[in-house]
């Protein structure tokens, strides 16, 4: 998927929620479960029980992170 393509489906999802699987290194993986509350040319930001977290379009491209719209 092309970042263009992600950052245009990210945009029209803000405001809905979502989960956030991060895939880390040495096997450290966590979830972020929120909504897409800003997005800007290079990231865009997911509100978590008050707390703004940010991520990168082209960590979904490279599967460092994944997403699941509820």
């Amino acid at each position: 998927m092309s970042l263009d393509k992600i950052k245009e489906d990210i945009k029209n999802h803000v405001n809905d929620q979502v989960i956030i699987s991060v895939f880390g290194m040495r096997n450290k993986n966590y979830q972020v479960e929120g909504y897409i509350s800003k997005a800007y040319p290079s990231i865009f930001t997911v509100n978590e029980n008050g707390r703004e977290k940010s991520f990168s379009y082209s960590d979904i491209a490279t599967g460092e992170i994944s997403i699941k719209y509820l």
